[in-house]
């Protein structure tokens, strides 16, 4: 009797439904950054969710925790260490959300925008959730606060130290501050549309004034609702918010009110750019046709003398001396044709 061999299955192409039922499928974390600043003005890294729990713990400490692309899960680990409502949570997951500021029990839920730009324009929604010793910030890969200038040259500990409203004012004033850069740029298209649209406007150029109409438009629905996020940080009594650094606020609050208004100024640019194009095309559609007009008056006058005699038989039309009539039509032909030509040429419709 043969015994039979042992088989081993092979192995199984991995597929979506092999990913963990916590994962509900997502990517894969990005990292997880705590800043815990402590009384003796000392601030520690941490990278763990124990970690954060742990520092929150701690009365005397103040903790700013900073999400890079957080899946669900980790998003709700978070948030119960921190003890946070569901309805922030939810907004945070679904990050589909205009510019807005929000109090839920005692905490206060900020949602601004980061404007990238890399040829065409990315907005990226940026979640700030602050508490009386914290600063939750989840945001994009693409826009890191912890590398921006003035976080970078002053460190966490700095702003931490002085509160963490004032970590709160280092993140949004530099996605505003991020704002310039891209107004810039724009800027600089709608110039050099601008002078396209006179030289040489062609397809390329009314595709490209269409695309930065919409760009401006997008700018303006994440843009505009923060005006009014600001204006209740420097205008109302908020307990998250120290007094004494209102003022912080407020100078943000400005750089948005100037560029509102330089938003306001790029738009009616391009609408007169587009303006201009279609003057310019209308106008030279108009050359175009007075050309054509003075080309099919000359031949039209020719043509007309030509089919009148027929130049066949215009040797027997005009009976001459050696049948001279076919010469005398031509020549007739011949000035008829320069006489209208120069006309044309005179009132510079050639």
């Amino acid at each position: 009797m043969t015994e039979a061999m042992p088989t081993t299955e092979p192995p199984r192409p991995h597929s979506h439904s092999d990913v963990p039922p916590d994962t509900d499928g997502e990517a894969p974390d990005g990292p997880i950054r705590g800043f815990v600043w402590r009384p003796d003005g000392s601030t520690v890294e941490v990278d763990t969710v124990e970690a954060i729990q742990d520092a929150h713990h701690d009365p005397t400490t103040r903790l700013w925790v900073d999400l890079e692309n957080a899946s669900t899960p980790t998003l709700r680990r978070i948030a119960d260490c921190l003890e946070l409502h569901p309805l922030i949570v939810e907004d945070i997951i679904e990050r589909n959300q205009r510019a807005k500021i929000e109090y839920t029990a005692g905490i206060m839920h900020v949602v601004l925008f980061a404007l990238l730009y890399e040829g065409e324009l990315a907005p990226a929604e940026l979640d700030m959730v602050l508490g009386k010793r914290f600063l939750l910030t989840s945001h994009p890969p693409e826009w890191r606060p912890a590398e921006k200038a003035n976080v970078k040259r002053n460190g966490a500990g700095h702003f931490l130290g002085v509160g963490v409203d004032h970590m709160l004012w280092a993140v949004v004033d530099a996605a505003v501050d991020g704002y310039f850069p891209v107004f810039d740029k724009l800027g600089d298209e709608i110039e050099d549309l601008q002078d396209d649209v006179l030289r040489r406007p062609t397809k390329y150029v009314i595709e490209r004034l269409f695309t930065v109409r919409r760009e401006l438009l997008e700018i303006r629905h994440a843009v505009s609702p923060e005006r009014e996020v600001f204006n209740q940080l420097t205008n109302r009594e908020n307990p998250l918010i120290n007094p004494d650094r209102v003022i912080y606020f407020r100078d943000v609050y400005d750089h948005l009110i100037r560029l509102t208004d330089e938003l306001d100024s790029y738009r009616e640019l391009v609408s007169t750019s587009l303006d201009a194009y279609l003057s310019t095309v209308n106008n030279n559609l108009s050359e175009v046709m007075k050309r054509l007009t003075a080309v099919t008056v000359i031949l039209a006058g020719v043509g007309a003398v030509a089919g009148i005699f027929g130049m066949s038989e215009a040797g027997l039309a005009l009976d001459f001396a050696e049948q001279p009539g076919f010469w005398l039509i031509t020549g007739f032909m011949v000035a008829l044709g320069v006489a209208a030509f120069i006309y044309f040429r005179r009132i510079d419709w050639i």
